[in-house]
């Protein structure tokens, strides 16, 4: 191209085709410095969105954004950018309460005891209606909480503090957080004589009843009650104290009558079981069956224990299916679920449930271990023995060396026949805890049963007797290795007074063979069919019997 062409060329440009807009940087832009920020708040990342704030504090004309600057800098402690903030905040125009607040912070965080105590003045003098609340703030957030202490202790007296209530108790709660024991009572006394309100009565009966008295204690809620008869946290507060130094009767008292909410029937339900009052849990059951819908449908796991209690379990079941996922009792709903159906001959129904709940808390380890133990005890109970190894040996994968799940599973392993993997399991126990009295009656039990390595197996069940010389179960063992050690009459002794001490299934087939071996088969016989009550389908009592031919 021509020089003359390419300067006409420029010539017929349009007017606007180099024209160039001037766009700020980041650093400049407020709008991306505000966004900037909050998305780092959103993150929780305080120190990037301190940064970003103090960019749009420079640029912003809002007092606002200056005070979040400010905020922010002394949450991360950074000191020259929070007073950078608190001076631009000023010059757009800080409330004096808020620059006072603000600057007492920024003492306290940098350690100057007579800045923060001199602007902590300004702020309770200004009579801002907030100022007690905000000298609390900053209080709470200081990180010398010693030094707090002391300016606390200092400043909120009782000649400076208002005639509200509600500062009294929250300084009185600052104190006692601060360790200021002394001063946290004395503000607690002055508010109860200065105000006599519910709230101060039932705070001085907290300081009270941790200080040891729990008659001013008592004394003082009878008196908060008096005031507010229908607060419930106050009857409830009343109540767990009666509870607590085993008043429960007076306790339920205190909770029968009144408003009523998913508390009240909580701790109500827990006292009549303390109590041992069945005919109090079915009253109840009927009565909360009877409560608004709100307060049932938070109470659905405890109607569901309550119907479970008096063996209506298709009941149970319905409440239990109610619980929300997202209650705190929605795990132990859906395993109390799976045992009732196991318990009304749904086995597979109970472990398919148990088996989701595998799936559902897959990365909750201790409810995902759970899940599988209580599947691994229905199989027990079944006698499924090796699908209880199954379940067990997959808990151990979650919680490895479980001394429970270890015990569960030798106990399932020796069931099962497996008798050395059962050794194992016990031996393994016996490591993590030396001298377990449960684990070693199981191992020498086990060895017993199988006759083998028998002065092992007496030394242990010797030491399981000694830590527990009246327990049936260790008695079983002693009795039935007497019956292989060839001590007939010892064994039939011990076993006898085991099978009267408690009508156990597995104490009775080993006193029936004993009795058998003595030639006293018509004992043995009747023992026998005393078993079969208990338990009609025991194993262990069908192997016997095929074994003696009786």
């Amino acid at each position: 191209m021509s020089q003359r062409s390419s300067r006409q060329a420029s010539v017929d440009a349009q007017p606007l085709a180099h024209l160039v807009v001037a766009t700020p940087d980041a650093e400049h832009d407020l709008l991306a410095q505000l966004l900037a920020g909050e998305m780092a708040l959103s993150r929780n990342d305080l120190n990037s969105a301190s940064v970003a704030y103090s960019y749009a504090a420079a640029l912003s004309q809002a007092p606002e954004v200056a005070e979040r600057a400010a905020r922010l800098a002394i949450a991360v402690h950074d000191n020259a950018a929070a007073q950078r903030a608190l001076d631009r905040w000023q010059v757009l125009g800080a409330t004096p309460v808020g620059m006072a607040e603000a600057r007492a912070e920024l003492a306290l965080d940098r350690g100057d005891g007579d800045e923060a105590r001199r602007q902590l003045n300004i702020l309770v003098s200004s009579g801002d209606k907030d100022a007690w609340r905000q000298f609390g703030r900053v209080m709470l957030g200081a990180r010398d909480q010693a030094q707090a202490a002391n300016l606390l202790v200092e400043l909120a007296t009782p000649q400076r503090l208002p005639a509200d209530a509600h500062a009294w108790l929250a300084m009185s709660e600052l104190g006692d957080k601060f360790g200021r024991h002394a001063y946290a009572l004395q503000i607690a006394e002055g508010a109860m004589q200065r105000f006599k309100s519910a709230e101060t009565y039932a705070w001085l009966a907290q300081m009270k009843f941790k200080d040891g008295d729990h008659d001013g204690a008592r004394a003082l809620l009878q008196k908060a009650i008096a005031k507010a008869p229908d607060n419930i946290q106050l009857r409830l507060a009343y109540a767990g104290m009666l509870s607590q130094a085993g008043d429960y009767a007076g306790a339920s008292k205190v909770l029968d009558h009144g408003p009523q909410n998913a508390d009240t029937y909580a701790l109500r339900v827990a006292l009549a079981a303390q109590s041992g009052n069945g005919t109090g849990l079915a009253t109840l059951y009927r009565e909360l069956q009877k409560a608004p819908p709100g307060v049932r449908e938070h109470s659905a796991y405890l109607l569901g224990q309550l119907a479970e209690a008096q063996h209506l379990n298709d009941e149970a079941l319905a409440w239990y299916g109610q619980v929300d996922d997202d209650d705190a009792h929605a795990f132990e709903a859906d395993l109390r679920s799976a045992v009732i159906l196991q318990s009304q001959g749904k086995e597979n129904e109970a472990h398919q449930a148990l088996e989701q709940m595998q799936i559902d808390y897959l990365d909750q380890p201790a409810q995902l271990r759970q899940a599988y133990q209580v599947d691994a005890e229905l199989y027990m109970r079944d006698q499924k023995y090796p699908q209880a190894v199954t379940a067990f040996s997959r808990a151990l994968q979650v919680v490895p060396d479980d001394p429970d799940l270890l015990y569960g599973r030798g106990l399932a392993y020796a069931e099962a026949g497996n008798v050395d993997l059962a050794v194992k399991d016990f031996h393994r126990l016996l490591k993590l805890k030396p001298g377990d009295v449960d684990a070693s009656n199981a191992l020498g039990f086990t060895l017993a049963d199988a006759d083998r390595d028998l002065p092992e197996a007496e030394r242990l069940i010797q030491t399981a007797r000694t830590a527990k010389p009246n327990d049936p179960a260790i008695a079983d063992s002693w009795g039935w290795l007497q019956y292989r050690l060839g001590h007939l009459d010892q064994a039939a002794q011990v076993l006898s007074s085991a099978w009267q001490a408690q009508k156990d299934a597995d104490v009775g087939v080993h006193l029936g063979e004993v009795l058998w071996k003595q030639g006293r088969q018509q004992e043995a016989q009747r023992v026998f069919d005393d078993v079969r009550k208990l338990d009609p389908t025991n194993k262990s009592l069908q192997d016997t019997l095929k074994r003696l031919h009786a």
